[in-house]
């Protein structure tokens, strides 16, 4: 009997010594478990880095315009405002050819901020002023310049303020076709503190044959010249019943490609409205 009860308790000790061990067994699986969570863990903090970086190279981008074809910016300048630049000759009796020098200089042919965002080409400042304005740095820092809703009007106004002031009385004097006299004169009125404002646009003028335009409004022209055959041959004047479809298919050009050398966002057309067609 004894030897029987002497059994049990051995079997008894060895149950509690086996039930330890496994105790032992499953404390070290769960540190292991734990260890791996915590890699997972930092390999999804690694994997957040690359999204910020990619929303940082999204980031949109000014579009500046650019020559086309065999015409530079400045001769895209010329055979756009060409136009308006002689019809006010006509009417203020200010040469095409110092507006369109202006014009370019002024406004980097018409790809600098105020151009572009103010539709101003001639860097009037706001003075008396009522309409919409822009503030851009000039002589001083956030100036008050004058902004229009489209080019013409800048043009328009640009005569006028030359009209009407009665410091640039003189020019009104010279001749039409003296161009190197009005390019100086405006500087002497005041229009601009640039000493060689004169020269640089004479140098335009001379550059892109811009006394051609006088010529033909004074009706003084006697040879054909190349800045003629800019505004003549890539051009086209909106007519009544002219659409952007029918001028494509005059010009065997898209509507697409119409609109974006003229820099439109939509088909509406104007009649006399200056476009570019090739």
């Amino acid at each position: 009997m004894m030897k029987f009860s002497v059994r049990i308790i051995m079997v008894l000790v060895l149950a509690l010594v086996l039930t330890s061990c496994g105790g032992k067994k499953r404390i070290v699986t769960k540190k292991k478990n734990s260890k791996a969570k915590t890699e997972r863990v930092i390999v999804r903090k690694d994997r957040s880095t690359p999204s910020v970086k990619s929303n940082e190279n999204n980031a949109p981008h000014v579009a500046t315009p650019k020559p086309s074809g065999n015409l530079n910016i400045s001769e895209i300048y010329i055979a756009t405002f060409s136009e308006i630049a002689k019809n006010n000759m006509r009417q203020h009796k200010i040469p095409a050819s110092i507006t369109l020098a202006q014009g370019i200089l002024e406004s980097g042919s018409g790809r600098g901020r105020l151009a572009v965002e103010g539709n101003n080409h001639f860097g009037i400042k706001c003075h008396d002023w009522t309409g919409d304005k822009i503030y851009h740095d000039d002589d001083a820092s956030q100036e008050c310049f004058r902004k229009y809703k489209h080019a013409d009007q800048s043009f328009q106004d640009h005569s006028q303020f030359l009209t009407s002031r009665g410091r640039y009385g003189a020019l009104f004097k010279l001749d039409l076709d003296d161009y190197e006299g009005w390019a100086k004169g405006l500087r002497a009125a005041g229009y601009a503190t640039d000493r060689k404002y004169p020269d640089k646009l004479i140098s335009l003028i001379e550059r892109f044959q811009l006394y051609v335009f006088d010529e033909e409004v004074l009706g003084t022209r006697r040879e054909n010249t190349r800045t003629s055959d800019i505004t003549n041959n890539l051009t086209h004047k909106v007519v009544p019943g002219d659409t952007m479809y029918s001028l494509s298919k005059r010009y065997n050009i898209s509507v697409n490609q119409l609109q974006k050398l003229n820099r439109m966002t939509n088909s509406n057309l104007q009649v006399g409205q200056i476009l570019i067609v090739k």
